[in-house]
This record gives structure tokens, sequence and C-alpha cells, in this order.
């Protein structure tokens, strides 16, 4: 795998001054594909070409799917929001960034505040950029509006009960912790807006070039609403409820729980003791619905406007989500069920009906739009281009896909295996073929030793510390006293796990 150098310093100068190969003369507008980029916030694999949930009703992403290529095995370079999205725009690790949490904004770094982005990119070779809703995390256009040509409505929550739905949770009364239903209107919601706008660009696109329109919904990111006829999809009992193992927790390492140490997100015995697990799970499949059938929408428009030849459409979600599994919610954890994401590409250039399980990376994004839409190659991007695997879906591909949250801490995922490596040395390693559910940890079993070694040596070689202006869920190790910090505050020795 190409490197970079290895201190934030070089790093940060070979990204920044990296050059770019020769510029080809640009192609007429009606030769290049537009570009349909359309994200979805907290989605994990409980879609249903996926077969992440047995229940799950997604008819219009699935039929995306059959127009395209599924990525079955896809993950984030980051399981949450901020560092997650800086790494697909930008092209690189957050282990090369060093954005891990919520903060900073990239472009506050003085390495990164102009490295061309992959709007951006597209802005500079023709293209006519719009963006609506969550695509950038929680960055206003007025901060920054050279990122896009045009900016539609921000979309979020939308419209919200007139007080919360659930009870305060043992970390405090966060406002976007909460789910359920109230009576309100589809219409009422931010991601219908922000649909209606991209529809709105679609049934009216540039007359004289091509167009990147990314849309970026915010469900079934938290808080949970959803109008009663999305609930009614999915039956009031147990059923919906994913398989949890009650002693899962017991074979994986202390330093996992740091991970999620003092979040809003409750653990599974707070939902249970407050019937939550069930309206919690309902009302993420409800808000999973509802954001396919926006998804729908826009499929719709491209094929009433006679542009889904010539439309390269990419749906992706920014990081899974637990629901109960390993005894948490939320995400921030190197598990399939917080790393592994809906990866779609349909349109020009992408064969149809075909599933890839080849291991891929949010990172492959760019790279691949690039090549794509027949845009210069840049030689300064760490994800690798997927156009293989969109010809031919079982290409070979020697790379694996590589989540971390904060440094030190890092998922590998190859076809067969996820092997975890902490900040403190602890290790799992789980056989996905045999252990979807990621219960038992293989690592202290010595028949895998060479399993481990493999999957070690992928390993970021580049892994700065967080970068600065660093906050929200910041873990930090110091090797060379044992201590743990996060959020500013050392965990001491042996400390109760918060429930």
């Amino acid at each position: 795998m190409k490197q970079l150098p290895v201190t934030l310093a070089t790093a940060a100068a070979a990204v920044v001054f990296g050059v770019l190969t020769p510029a080809a003369a640009h192609a007429a507008p009606a030769a290049r594909p537009n570009v349909l980029f359309i994200a979805i916030d907290d989605q994990n694999d409980w879609i249903g070409c996926l077969g992440g949930h047995p229940l799950v009703k997604t008819p219009h992403i699935d039929r995306l799917a059959g127009q395209g290529t599924l990525f079955e095995n896809a993950h984030v370079q980051s399981p949450l929001c901020n560092p997650c999205r800086t790494s697909l725009l930008l092209g690189l690790r957050a282990t090369t960034t060093g954005v891990y949490g919520l903060a900073p904004w990239f472009r506050t770094l003085d390495a990164f505040k102009d490295r061309t982005t992959l709007p951006q990119y597209f802005r500079e070779h023709g293209y006519r950029t719009f963006s609506t809703g969550k695509i950038y995390h929680g960055v206003p256009p007025k901060d920054r509006p050279q990122e896009f040509d045009v900016w539609g409505p921000h979309g979020g929550v939308g419209a919200r009960p007139p007080q919360k739905l659930i009870p305060p949770t043992p970390m405090g009364n966060h406002p976007l912790m909460d789910w359920g239903v109230f009576p309100h209107k589809d219409e009422d919601k931010g991601d219908w807006q922000v649909a209606s706008w991209g529809v709105e660009q679609i049934n009216n696109p540039p007359k004289d070039q091509p167009f990147f329109l990314a849309v970026g919904f915010f469900l079934p990111h938290v808080p949970c609403y959803a109008t009663q006829k999305w609930f009614d999809l999915y039956p009031d009992d147990d059923s919906v409820l994913p398989p949890v193992k009650e002693d899962d927790r017991d074979d994986t390492p202390r330093f996992s729980w740091y991970m999620h140490w003092n979040l809003p997100e409750p653990r599974l015995k707070w939902l249970r003791e407050n019937n939550q697990w069930r309206n919690l799970v309902r009302s993420y499949l409800a808000c999973t619905s509802f954001v396919d059938s926006q998804v729908g929408r826009l499929i719709d428009a491209l094929e009433t406007n006679g542009l889904a030849d010539n439309t390269v459409v990419v749906l992706w979600g920014d990081h899974g989500w637990h629901l109960g599994e390993k005894l948490i919610s939320g995400k921030n954890s190197l598990w399939d069920r917080s790393s592994r994401v809906p990866l779609i590409f349909a349109g020009p250039g992408v064969g149809k009906q075909a599933r890839s399980n080849r291991p891929v990376e949010l990172l492959d994004i760019y790279p691949t739009l690039v090549e794509l839409c027949g845009l210069p190659e840049r030689n300064d991007l760490e994800g690798h281009s997927l156009v293989p695997q969109l010809r031919d879906p079982q290409a070979p591909r020697p790379w694996p896909a590589i989540t971390s949250h904060n440094q030190g801490n890092h998922g590998i995922r190859s076809e067969r295996w996820r092997y975890i490596h902490y900040a403190d040395g602890s290790e799992e390693l789980y056989d996905m073929e045999k252990d979807p559910n990621e219960w038992t940890n293989l690592a202290g079993e010595s028949q895998y030793a060479e399993v481990i070694a493999e999957h070690r040596r992928w390993l970021p070689k580049i892994d700065v510390p967080p970068a600065p202006g660093s906050a929200h869920r910041i873990l930090t190790y110091d090797p060379t006293t044992g201590k743990t910090v996060w959020e500013g505050q050392e965990i001491e020795p042996g400390a109760p796990i918060p429930e």
C-alpha cells in the first residue's frame, strides 16, 4: 500500500503540495457524466440488499443496487461523522489528518486549509456543484461558500415534539438522544426538504456543463422521529430486535469500553430497564425506510428527466450504529456494526446487478469518481479506485479496509477476518464467516497467530495524535505512563464502567 511520509508535518507537505498528474484537456461537458452523491447519516447495514436486518424495507435503495454494483464489505475510515466525512472528502485517513473527533473542521488546520476536496476537484474540471443537507459535518455555507457553487437547505431534524419522548439517559438529557412517533407530516422533516431541493436541481440541470449534486440525509441519526406510517411497517414485538449475547463483552479488552466511555448514547441495560430497546430499534427501522423513500424520489427524478444513463450515482452511509449489539447503542466502536455501511455505485461505467465482497473503504470513493468521470488522476489520495470491481466484482483487491478511532486504535477488515488493535496493545480477532456477530474473540488462541500477524502488518504507518482544536469524543493513551484520558479527564485504572 502506498504510504505517505511518517510525520504530520511531512505528511501535510505531501498532501498540500503533492503534484497532480498533468491535466488533460477538458472534454466537452456532454462527454462527462453527471454525479449524484447521496450520503446517509448513521446508516448501518440494515438495508434490504445487504441483509443486515431480516425485516428492514428499503425498496428504493435495493432498486439502485440492482441498477449498479453493491459493495457488501464496505467500511468507513472512522466510526464518527466528522472524521469519516473529512477522510472521504479529502481523500486522506484520519490517522493522516489527526481529525478524530467532532472538532476541528479541517479548514482550520494549516496543513489542509487549501487542500482541494472531492467536490472542489469536480468544480475545477468544469462541473457545476450543488449541495444540500449534511455533506460536510456541521459547516454552514457562509463559512466556506467556495466548497460548492450552490447551497440548498441544511435539512436536519425538522419537526420536533413539544418535549422529549424518552426519559433522560444516564449521561444527561441530551437533546439529540430521543426517538419515537408523534403527529407530524413527512413534508415537515428536514430530509423531505433536502430531497425536494435535490429533485428541483435534477429537474432543471445546467444546460452547458455536467453537475455534481451532493444530497445528505440526516436520518436515521438520532433523534429518530418518524410518522406513524413508517412505524407501521414494523411489528411492535421483539421480532425486530437484533441478536444479542448476554456475556458478549466478557472476552473483549477493557480498552474497548474506553471508545465510548461517557457518551449520551445509553447502554443496553438502560434501554431494557426503561422499555426503550424495542422503541429505539423500531424508530431506527422506520427512519431508515423513510430515508429510503427520499432516495427513491431522487432516482425517480433522474429517470423522469432522462438523466439516469448519463449520471453516476454513489450512495454511502457515514458509519454504522449499534442498537444493543455489544451491549451498547451508538457508534464509536471498531466492530462491523459500527464500520460496515452501504456503498452502491450505478450509472455509466458500472456493472449492473453486481455484488462484490472485496473489502473496500469510503476513502475509495474519491479516486473512483475521478476515474469514472474521466478527470485527471490524482497521486495524493490514500484510497484506491474501485473501477476494476465496478467492471468485474470479483476482480482481486490486495488491500483490506482500515477503520481508526483516535490514535492507536484500528480495525482491519479482510474478506474473512476482523482484527482490532487498541492503543494499549490489546487485540481482538473474529472469523466473520463463522461468527458474523463477532461473539467469539479468537485473539488469545495460538492457532491464529499467523492470521493476526498478516492483519497486523496493515496497521497504519502514519498514526498522528489529535490535531489542534480536537474536541468531542477524543481518547488518548500514553504508553509510557499507561494513562488513558477521555475528553480531558483521566480514567483511573479499574474505574467502574459507566452504565
